[in-house]
């Protein structure tokens, strides 16, 4: 080998380690905790942006489709709320004394739902 081609393998040589340790850092920096977690929060802001623009979308598009599930999962959410109150209104209160009310009876794990249980409430006092 002569001296010229020395010196160019030389200087390719390090070319090559300059161009190794500039990889070498870029890749240091792109595996920093800090970096990956900033790309992730940034893919997730912007899928979550997205999605809000394809509900919006979809909202648009479908409005009482929308509207009637939105009713159905609130009606869903209060239904003991909404239990309690129309049995309220059905409920006088007055004269209940003779009411015979039916109950299933869930402590037995063999209970029939064909034979639920009755029960009159006890009278106390002379009309008994």
């Amino acid at each position: 080998m002569s001296a010229p081609e020395i010196l160019r393998a030389r200087r390719e040589a390090e070319e090559a380690r300059r161009r190794l340790a500039a990889t070498a850092a870029e890749l240091q920096q792109r595996l920093r905790p800090g970096t990956i977690a900033h790309n992730a929060w940034d893919g997730v802001k912007e899928r979550s942006g997205e999605l809000a623009e394809d509900a919006v979308e979809a909202v648009k598009a479908r409005p009482v489709v929308v509207s009637a599930g939105l009713a159905a999962f609130t009606l869903f959410l209060a239904r003991g709320s909404i239990r309690s109150v129309v049995s309220r209104l059905f409920h006088s209160g007055a004269g209940d004394d003779d009411l015979v009310t039916t109950r299933l009876d869930r402590h037995d794990r063999n209970y029939d739902l064909t034979a639920p249980v009755t029960e009159r409430p006890v009278k106390q006092g002379a009309d008994a």
